[in-house]
């Protein structure tokens, strides 16, 4: 694609990478096949070649628009353009670039503003846990809208002891996951115990940066991704751990980006690259023991595996996970269009519900045609986005496979 960059973009950090991104795109259209709502609103504009110009069009000049904003507002990020394109052309970090300009020239609507500004600051607040809880309590009183935001609570159980391992790693602390399902990371605790790994949150740490990022607030993003690195660094200069491992994939999808973010600084670029260097998906780090474990586990049945696009289109660890899952002995139930987004997006689905619960019911539809008993997936907005519209399971596939082998120890 040619470019005739305007004089203030020419020659800026964002200008130059847009640049680079922009002519790599053929504007062959293959993206919109794989466009989730692209398939739903059959708008040329909200599919990635017609963002990709728009984007464009703002970097040569054009004022943006509302309607502009709306249109890149509307992508879910989800980066199965990426998985589709032939040329190879980084539309995540382009549409990142295009969101941030067009918001630098666009002042969104107060209510907008403040939506945004809400969640940013309620979902990074220390007094997120407690809201929660609150909520959950108090579930079945809430309006049906925000019900679906409230995942039903269950007891993490107890936690081993596992300072005794030669192998250690880290597991990121400071997310919502903790506070909305605190059973993934204690199944995640349990089960790398079982195969000789010890795993330990480190205070201190925090978000991995995403909410911010994709929300207005790149630049606090960047601050959050460089005190993530001062509190693990420490322990990884001194080779206490082996890796920092990630069981919600749209954190591992982010922290894999920090090199990326921080490419600029200076002061953090190295460590930065050593940091995506050690970032492991659990499923990364189970496979390997899946034979031995499964030998300690209750029998797997069928279940539907639900890949997230975090998982798949931006870290490519869909076939690791599925091959992980078959053998620890489950029955994966294939279904239609297992590639497309299931519309939860992190903060999308608030931002966007009626994109959003388009997507969520497309994909259960297709899901339902094989009528598992349980659905899996590895990340937790996906979870908690698709049990909001169905009676059936679902749930992350470490809390699973937690649950066979207590099953196995209790039977025995």
């Amino acid at each position: 694609m040619q470019t005739n960059l305007a004089s203030w973009a020419r020659d800026t950090d964002n200008g130059r990478e847009a640049d680079a991104i922009l002519r790599r795109c053929v504007h062959c259209g293959f993206c919109t096949a794989t466009c989730p709502t692209y398939q739903v609103l059959g708008d040329e504009l909200d599919g990635p070649r017609g963002r990709i110009y728009l984007i464009k069009q703002v970097l040569e000049g054009a004022q943006p628009s509302h309607s502009t904003q709306q249109h890149l507002d509307r992508c879910l990020t989800c980066r199965n353009c990426e998985t589709t394109c032939p040329s190879g052309v980084q539309y995540g970090h382009l549409v990142d670039i295009g969101r941030r300009l067009v918001d630098e020239k666009v002042r969104r609507p107060w209510r907008d503003r403040m939506m945004r500004l809400l969640l940013r600051k309620g979902m990074n607040s220390a007094l997120f846990a407690a809201a929660m809880r609150a909520g959950q309590m108090l579930r079945e009183l809430l309006p049906a809208a925000l019900r679906r935001k409230v995942p039903v609570r269950r007891d993490p159980g107890r936690l081993p002891d596992t300072r005794g391992h030669a192998r250690q790693v880290l597991l990121l602390a400071g997310c919502v996951q903790p506070a909305m399902m605190p059973t993934i990371d204690a199944a995640t605790v349990r089960v790398l115990d079982a195969i000789g790994i010890g795993a330990r949150a480190t205070p201190g740490a925090g978000c991995c940066g995403a909410i911010n990022f994709h929300l207005d607030a790149q630049d606090e993003a960047l601050d959050q991704m460089r005190a993530n690195i001062d509190v693990w660094w420490p322990m990884v200069e001194r080779g206490e751990i082996e890796a920092i491992v990630m069981n919600a994939s749209g954190c591992g999808a982010m922290v894999k980006e920090y090199a990326h973010h921080l490419r600029k600084d200076a002061r953090y670029a190295g460590k930065a690259a050593r940091i995506v260097e050690m970032v492991k998906d659990v499923a990364e780090v189970v496979a390997p023991h899946a034979p031995a474990l499964r030998t300690r586990m209750a029998r797997a049945g069928k279940a539907a595996f639900h890949p997230p696009c975090t998982l798949q289109h931006w870290q490519g660890l869909r076939t690791v996970s599925e091959r992980l899952l078959a053998d620890l002995g489950f029955e994966l139930q294939p279904f239609a269009d297992t590639h497309l987004c299931c519309g939860s997006a992190g903060a999308y689905s608030v931002l966007n519900p009626d994109m959003a619960l388009e997507l969520r019911d497309r994909k259960l539809k297709s899901i339902a045609a094989q009528a598992p008993p349980i659905i899996l997936s590895s990340n937790m907005g996906c979870v908690a986005h698709l049990q909001s519209g169905t009676d059936t399971p679902v749930r992350h596939w470490i809390e699973i496979v937690d649950e066979l082998l207590q099953a196995q120890t209790t039977k025995s």
